[in-house]
C-alpha cells in the first residue's frame, strides 16, 4: 500500500486502487485490483480503436467491428463465422454477424459460403483500411510506448498471463452457470 495524505497533512494508507472495496475485502483484492485494471484498459482500448479507425478513414465502426475487420484481415485467409467467435471468445454469434454485416455494408469485407458454413474475406478496401491503422497505431502508440522503456519480452509475458487468466474466469463462469 501506498501513502498518501489527508486534508490535516497526516500521512495515512491508501489501499489497492479498486472499483468495489466490497470485492477487494475478499481473499483476493489483488484480483479486484487486476479487474479494475482490465476494466480501465479494455474502455481504453476500445476507445482508442474507435477513434484510431476513424483517423484511419473510416468512423462509425464499433470496437468488435473493428477486431473483426483486424481478425479477418490476419494472414489474408477467409475465415468462417465459427473462428471469428473462437478468436474473439465470443459466444454470442449474432454480435459478431452484426459486425460483419456492418463491415460489409462499408465495403471492407466480402461474405461467402463454404458449404453451408458462413465465409467472410477482407476486400482490397479492407485492407487498405488495416494498414492505414497501422501506420497510425505506430506513429501514436507503437512509438510512445516504446519510448518510455516497456520490455517487449514484459509485455508478451503479461499477455500470456492475460490469456491463462481468460481460462479461469472462463472456467468460473462455467460454474456458475451451472449454480
Amino acid at each position: 500500500m501506498s501513502k498518501a495524505q489527508n486534508d490535516k497533512g497526516e500521512a495515512r494508507r491508501v489501499g489497492p486502487v479498486v472499483s468495489s472495496a466490497h470485492l477487494a475485502a475478499g481473499s483476493a483484492p489483488a484480483l479486484s485490483e487486476l479487474e479494475f485494471a482490465l476494466t480501465m484498459s479494455n474502455n481504453a482500448f476500445h476507445r482508442w480503436m474507435v477513434r484510431c479507425m476513424a483517423a484511419a478513414g473510416h468512423p462509425g465502426l464499433g470496437p468488435l467491428d473493428i477486431l473483426v475487420l483486424h481478425i479477418v484481415n490476419h494472414r489474408d485467409r477467409v475465415k468462417t463465422l465459427a473462428d471469428l467467435c473462437l478468436v474473439l471468445n465470443i459466444e454470442d454469434t449474432h454480435t459478431v454477424v452484426y459486425a460483419i454485416r456492418k463491415l460489409e455494408a462499408a465495403g471492407l469485407v466480402a461474405s461467402g459460403k463454404r458449404g453451408k458454413e458462413k465465409t467472410v474475406a477482407i476486400t482490397e478496401e479492407g485492407a487498405t483500411a488495416c494498414a492505414a491503422y497501422r501506420d497510425i497505431r505506430e506513429a501514436l502508440l507503437a512509438d510512445a510506448v516504446s519510448s518510455i522503456g516497456f520490455d517487449q519480452a514484459e509485455i508478451s509475458r503479461l499477455a500470456t498471463l492475460l490469456r491463462a487468466l481468460s481460462g479461469h474466469y472462463d472456467q468460473a463462469a462455467r460454474a456458475a452457470a451451472s449454480l
